[in-house]
């Protein structure tokens, strides 16, 4: 499956969120982004990042329509505002290609660019809205009032204003603009998810807290069921596909709900519902994946609070894995690197030798099914799950066949230079760890067969630490290691082969890294 992710910018959080759905569901899933400057942070949390024109562009949309047909990109999600419209108008023509985009109907996406269309819609749909005026001279709604641009976003250019002075003053500053009586209350916004065909799956009321230019920094989780309820009402007449956003105020002094805001897209602080358990990114992937997901009320937990923070990523070249095609070329790459910390299956060993060791341990079990191993192997290398082909419905003898191929004893060598290095390596003092994933009893046993106890100082099974959420990319076994090794990132390397995981955390925390391309892995290409 392939997810294209159009202007991601700085989302960072949204990027996380839906590798780690994909790792949950174990879904083979290949996470795209877009933008128009290949410095922008989220693309360091993608798999495979585009460079594409300018939004205003004329080949825009063409250039998008291509990477989705070369691609084979099975959905397109936006992520700001401006992407909208355009994609909306453009939806059916990457729907003949095969492409999903989750976006609104054009009509409803049209009123949510201009605030007087929204208040109006709001109030047609039954619901309470600030009435806008677009002329200071006609506003007769008293003071404080609020104004603000009529297709703007993220809080640009708005302004709360006491008098007819500063309302003139301002309206001067700001075009096509739009004047509201203030509603003094509690801000609120609706993080809601549907499925392709407009029904909820997740509505969530999250408290504002604190804003820094329109995106939330902090906020709490509201099962409120007015709400609720309310935005039910709304999303059984705009029918969006995936995620919108509503932004209403609780006025002080009546406990009404004013809405005041509709993004058919993920919001800023969608990522804090999806962590309070609305997860709509594994949602979204099980849509993809032709499951039907139901309605799933109060996902979230109530009254969850969630604090936001700024964390830096290196992004220039120089800091980007070293590609290196055989571990002879390691060694000349470690310049100040006190420690270095390697991956395991396909790294110091190839995987698909420790795959044969195991069927060939199913077929030692079953002598009597002749040429078990290479059946087994011929599925697998057929790309077909190998019990499953050969076995057919018997599952008992799947079960008892799984169960020798994980508890074998694997007959694994390394990699040709793979043991040198890390002798050169300990004859230098230079501290080493593995950091791997998989099952703890299978990885504990490949460790074993190549005898690596005395040849490294530490060892880290992910799925030891809590489970699968621990794999890479996630960032925990390395801070752990470096607490372990005593060594600053800056000094610390990764040597890995899958550009897809292998690489994220250490560009997060200031590693450097090394890439084995060594064209005969699972996961190298």
């Amino acid at each position: 499956m392939r997810i294209l992710f159009t202007s991601v910018g700085r989302r960072v959080e949204l990027m996380q969120a839906f590798k780690k759905a994909a790792t949950d569901l174990n879904a083979d899933v290949v996470i795209y982004g877009a933008d128009i400057v290949d410095n922008a942070p989220a693309l360091f949390y993608c798999d495979k990042k585009i460079i594409v024109p300018r939004i205003k562009a004329p080949e825009y949309i063409p250039e998008l329509l291509r990477i989705c047909e070369q691609e084979k990109i099975n959905a397109l999600i936006p992520t700001i505002d401006t992407d909208l419209l355009l994609l909306a108008k453009n939806k059916a023509k990457f729907t003949a290609i095969g492409t999903e985009v989750l976006i609104a109907a054009e009509d409803k996406v049209q009123l949510c660019r201009d605030k007087r269309f929204t208040a109006d819609y709001f109030i047609k749909c039954g619901l309470k809205s600030p009435k806008p005026i677009d002329d200071y001279t006609q506003y007769k709604g008293g003071f404080p009032a609020f104004i603000k641009p009529k297709d703007g976003s993220s809080s640009i250019n708005a302004y709360k204003v006491h008098n007819a002075e500063e309302l003139k003053s301002y309206a001067s500053m700001i075009d096509d603009y739009i004047i509201q009586p203030f509603i003094e209350g509690t801000e609120f916004t609706i993080d809601a998810f549907c499925d392709f065909k407009g029904n909820p799956i997740f509505i969530t009321p999250r408290e504002r807290v604190a804003v820094r230019s329109g995106e939330v920094l902090k906020t709490r989780i509201a099962q409120d069921n007015v709400m609720i309820a309310e935005c039910k009402h709304l999303l059984a007449d705009y029918r969006p596909s995936g995620a919108i956003t509503v932004q209403l105020i609780k006025q002080n002094s009546t406990g009404d709900n004013y809405y005041i805001e509709i993004n058919p897209r993920f919001g800023g602080g969608a990522p804090l519902s999806i962590k309070a358990g609305a997860d709509s990114a594994k949602a979204c992937i099980e849509l993809l994946m032709g499951k039907k997901v139901e309605y799933q009320p109060k996902a979230a937990k109530d009254n969850a609070v969630y604090s936001r923070f700024d964390q830096s990523i290196c992004v220039s070249e120089d800091n980007a894995p070293v590609v290196v095609n055989s571990l002879n070329e390691v060694e000349s790459r470690l310049a100040g690197i006190q420690a270095v910390i390697f991956d395991l299956d396909d790294t110091l060993y190839g995987e698909k030798e420790y795959i044969k060791s195991g069927f060939e341990a199913v077929a030692a079990k079953y002598p009597e099914i002749e040429n078990l191993d290479e059946k087994l192997w011929n599925a697998f290398e057929n790309g077909k799950p190998a019990f499953d082909e050969v076995f057919g419905d018997n599952d008992a003898l799947k079960k008892e066949c799984l169960a020798i191929y994980r508890n074998h004893a694997p007959n694994i060598h390394f990699y040709d230079s793979a043991e040198s290095l890390i002798k050169k390596l300990r004859e230098r003092n230079i501290k080493i760890g593995v950091i791997t994933d998989g099952r703890p009893e299978g990885q504990r046993a490949k460790i074993a067969a190549l005898g690596l106890e005395n040849l490294v100082d530490e060892f880290i099974i992910t799925d030891e630490l809590g489970g699968a959420q621990f794999r890479k990319p996630c960032d925990i076994a390395f801070r752990i290691m470096q607490k372990r090794l005593n060594v600053p990132f800056e000094q610390m390397v990764y040597v890995g082969d899958n550009p897809k995981k292998d690489f994220i955390a250490p560009r997060e925390l200031g590693m450097k890294s090394i890439c084995f391309m060594n064209g005969d892995g699972l996961y190298s290409k």
